[in-house]
């Protein structure tokens, strides 16, 4: 950096240059900058003996750029032009208060819309955007700052930073009047000849219900899979309806578990290993309001697995 202060001339130099160049006419780039036509012609006089060479033609009242003067100019304004657009783009996100969120549909709708009124109340200036998809995002390419992604590993993002939302928990659920009408099933062997409801996600991988028996030690084969839905948020609906017992990622039903909408049933938690995680990209810092958000997002994951704890 001592070697930047040693040769290149100062910033104000530069932008009277520039200026000067651009005008041709030192008076006319006075009015602009605001300054007196002798400050410019010494600015520019300072400049030339720093470099070495005249910048100008001083003809009469007249000047123009020389050819050293020339390529000079086209540089310092190029350089100009793109510091002032950096500057721009820092500020224009250091203003906005929008900030979008990139999750799936049951993300938004379970663990994201509950949330809202405490959002709005710890941010009150953020206003927060959620843009749902079936398939994960490219947050460089849509140009957004956060998501939430689930069912991988840190390694397998190597272009986003990532914190820990959730561990993928699951258990199985059904509804209050479900277990009235057909009993508690209390092990997964008696769970597995009760009606059961199926996800199927048309991207994103998920836990199904060989696997969720398999990890309890039970060979589970159905003739039939009954009813099957590629949408989790209808699949929870399906489940609060009394239609049959589906898997339940806690981070999503914990909140309907802990208030007696969803019962746990089955005696049996699958800890696949896997997580839910925030993510933004490392190819840019996150503004200030974004930064806000995704801490905010943090607590709220840690509020939930205080409360799984204790619950």
């Amino acid at each position: 950096m001592n070697s930047f202060r040693r040769l290149l001339p100062s910033a104000t130099s530069l932008i009277v240059f520039e200026a000067a160049g651009r005008h041709e006419n030192f008076t006319r780039a006075a009015e602009e900058l605001g300054m007196s036509q002798a400050a410019v012609s010494y600015a520019v006089r300072g400049l030339e003996e720093q470099l070495g060479v005249p910048l100008f033609h001083r003809v009469h009242r007249a000047v123009e750029l020389t050819d050293v003067g020339e390529r000079f100019h086209a540089d310092v304004s190029a350089g100009l032009a793109r510091i002032q657009k950096s500057a721009e783009d820092i500020r224009a996100k250091g203003r906005e208060v929008n900030v979008t969120l990139a999750a799936s549909t049951a993300f938004a709708s379970m663990w994201m819309l509950p949330r809202l009124p405490r959002l709005r109340q710890d941010l009150p200036e953020v206003d927060l955007r959620i843009q749902t998809s079936v398939r994960e995002l490219d947050l460089e390419e849509e140009s957004i700052p956060l998501a939430v992604r689930g069912g991988g590993d840190p390694v397998d993002w190597p272009r986003y930073h990532t914190a820990l939302l959730a561990p993928e928990v699951i258990n199985a659920v059904a509804s209050p009047a479900f277990v009235e009408a057909h009993g508690m099933p209390e092990t997964p062997a008696e769970l597995a000849r009760h009606r059961l409801i199926w996800l199927e996600e048309p991207v994103r991988k998920a836990c199904d219900w060989p696997e969720w028996f398999a990890s309890a030690g039970v060979s589970y084969t159905s003739q039939s899979k009954g009813l099957v839905i590629n949408d989790y948020v209808l699949v929870i609906q399906a489940v609060l309806a009394g239609e049959g017992i589906a898997l339940g990622w806690q981070h999503l039903t914990g909140g309907q578990t802990r208030s007696g909408a969803l019962l746990p049933v089955g005696g049996h938690v699958l800890e696949t290993g896997q997580a839910f995680y925030i993510v933004w990209p490392r190819s840019r810092e996150l503004n200030a309001h974004a930064a806000r958000v995704r801490d905010w997002l943090l607590q709220e994951g840690q509020r939930d697995r205080e409360a799984s704890a204790t619950g």
